[in-house]
Order: structure tokens, then C-alpha cells, then sequence
């Protein structure tokens, strides 16, 4: 597939139909594959890359890409068209600027997967069916790809492209995953033991704001906690409130807009599960207002933003006391 998109991504630079790639290159270590922009054939034959590392959803860098002079082509995998659908739906990047090539992908995974899994020196990664064969520098390793998959590919919803211009390889299916097992866990611990789960996990965070850089739904001109006048502005946690308090705020403000990417978790050194957070509200959104995943389409509206008489009311969700 990478020899595939190295002839497209040349040809269509070449033809003049865009100006420049934005793909995946390599960093230090063979795990440390990063997005990158590439401005000519040469550059793209010299470093594109596309692997079994290549994890990084490229939907968010388009905010700035598609409103430079000239059209950018992107390679986006399943999963990441979707961020990508909800980001022309906002008006937040500029869908005539950009050339979208779909495609396939199995399951993506990282240098921390498998460090984790006990491997050390790693210097190249193959998939062969459920399993990775992985160079080291101590010998050639296998791990089975459910060791080595994160949690998101492991709950994979859905194979199938739903925004692109042309697509490479077979087009897959949505699939019907386990993603929410894990809210319904969390649902059935009792208040004291969610919030001991929670201030648990939570009171691991560093503050480094790589979940909000890295998310697409987060795609504010000025966060608020940028906002000098905030008062949380890159604060560090001076209590477990403000500790938790970055994250609550980051999971309504994407309330009903986030897709899913699990990009937030992927990316979090502490290995903090916040995908969670927003799952429990997409739970609750398909369960109080009917099935809604965000960036199917372009047209929809999200049910947080579109009011009906059909709408459930508060009694619903929940008994209030008194008159």
C-alpha cells in the first residue's frame, strides 16, 4: 500500500492537481512515526511512510493546511474520516481545498503497546494475519495483535470510509464492537467507586495538554485555558477539583461532536483511558435521543444542537426531588 500512495501522491504533485501531501514520516525510532507535510515528489519519495505505526488521525492539521494557498492531498483511514466529516460540517477546514484519498486500515499500534508487551530494541514491525512479526535488536519477535492493538482498534467501529475523493483498496464495513463495555462497567460501580476510579486515573494528568492538542473536536481559536482572564489558564492542579476539573470541561465542551478517534487516549504519556469520558456521553446521546454517530455525514444536525418536541425531558433522566 505505502509503494501505492508514494506513485498517487507523486502523480497527482506533478499534474498540478495539488501542491502539497500531508502524510506520515519517520522519527527517531521506527515507532516514532509522525504527521508531516511533503511539498514535492521528491519529498514524498525520499519520506512518506505508511505502516502498521502510521496511528496518527491527519484530520486535525487540515484546520491549518486546507486555508493555505494551493490544495493539499490527505490519506485518511477509516477512523479518521469521520473527524473529518465533522470538521467541514463545522465550517473548520475548508473541504474545496482538499484532495482526500481513503485508505484501508487493520489496526494501528505503537511504540508503547509494545514496550509494554516486553519488547526492547525495536526495529522494524510486519503484520502477517492476527499477528506481528517484529525485528528487534535482540532477534526477531511475534506477538499476537490483540497484545499489541490499542484498545480503539480493538473496538473498531467501523472499517468503512464515509468522506473521500478516491479510495485505495477494499472498502470495509461498520462493525458492531464492544466499545461500550466498559462505560457500562463504569456505570455499574456505585458513585463512591466511580469516583475513586476516576480521581485514580485523573490524578495522573501533567497538564500537558497533548488530549486537546491532538483532538480534532478540540479546534477552539483561543481554549479557554490559554484565556490569561480564565483563571485556569495552564494552571497547574492546586487541588483534586482543579486536577479533574480540565478534563470535565474538555469532555462537555465535545459533547455530541466527538467521533470516536480515541486519538486523546493514543497520546496521553500517563496512559490515562479519557476516551471513556466521551464515550459514556455518546452512550447517553444514542440512549436519550436515538443513535447519532458524529461525522457520518456532512448535513446532519447533532442532537445537542437540534431541538424537537420529541426531546427528552429531565424528568426522564433523572427523579428531582421536591414540588
Amino acid at each position: 500500500m505505502q509503494a501505492a500512495m508514494i506513485s498517487r501522491a507523486k502523480e497527482l504533485l506533478q499534474g498540478g492537481q495539488v501542491q502539497r501531501v500531508l502524510g506520515w514520516k519517520a522519527g527517531e525510532f521506527a515507532y516514532d512515526v509522525t504527521p508531516a507535510v511533503f511539498q514535492s515528489a521528491e519529498e514524498v519519495e525520499a519520506g512518506f511512510l505508511y505502516n502498521d505505526f502510521c496511528g496518527a488521525n491527519l484530520s486535525k492539521y487540515l484546520i491549518q493546511e486546507s486555508r493555505k494557498p494551493g490544495k493539499v492531498l490527505v490519506f485518511l483511514k477509516p477512523c479518521d474520516t469521520y473527524s473529518f466529516n465533522q470538521l467541514v460540517k463545522e465550517h473548520r477546514i475548508l473541504r474545496e481545498n482538499i484532495y482526500a484519498i481513503g485508505v484501508p486500515c487493520e489496526g494501528k499500534t505503537d511504540g508503547e503497546r509494545l514496550k509494554a508487551a516486553g519488547l526492547r530494541g525495536i526495529l522494524a514491525l510486519k503484520a502477517e494475519g492476527d499477528r506481528f512479526l517484529v525485528e528487534t535488536l535482540y532477534g526477531p519477535q511475534e506477538l499476537a495483535k490483540a497484545q499489541a492493538l490499542p484498545e480503539r482498534c480493538q473496538n473498531c467501529k467501523s472499517k468503512k470510509h464515509v468522506a473521500y475523493d478516491e479510495l485505495m483498496g477494499e472498502e470495509g464495513q461498520v462493525l458492531e464492537s464492544g466499545r461500550f463495555d466498559m462505560v457500562e462497567k463504569l456505570e455499574a460501580m456505585t458513585p463512591d467507586e466511580r469516583f475513586r476510579f476516576w480521581q485514580g486515573e485523573l490524578s495522573r494528568c501533567i497538564r500537558c495538554n497533548a488530549c486537546r492538542n491532538v483532538c480534532p473536536a478540540c479546534s477552539c481559536e483561543k481554549c479557554i485555558f490559554d484565556n490569561d482572564a480564565s483563571g485556569v489558564a495552564q494552571k497547574a492542579a492546586a487541588n483534586s477539583f482543579e486536577e479533574s476539573m480540565f478534563h470535565i470541561i474538555r469532555a462537555f465542551h465535545v459533547a455530541g461532536r466527538c467521533t470516536d478517534c480515541g486519538e486523546c487516549s493514543r497520546v496521553c504519556p500517563q496512559q490515562i483511558p479519557l476516551h471513556l469520558l466521551n464515550r459514556k456521553f455518546i452512550k447517553d446521546i444514542d440512549t436519550f435521543y436515538g443513535d447519532y454517530q458524529a461525522g457520518e455525514d456532512t448535513e446532519s444536525r447533532a442532537p445537542l444542537t437540534n431541538y424537537t418536541e420529541g426531546d427528552v425531558e429531565p424528568s426522564i433522566v433523572y427523579q428531582r426531588g421536591g414540588n
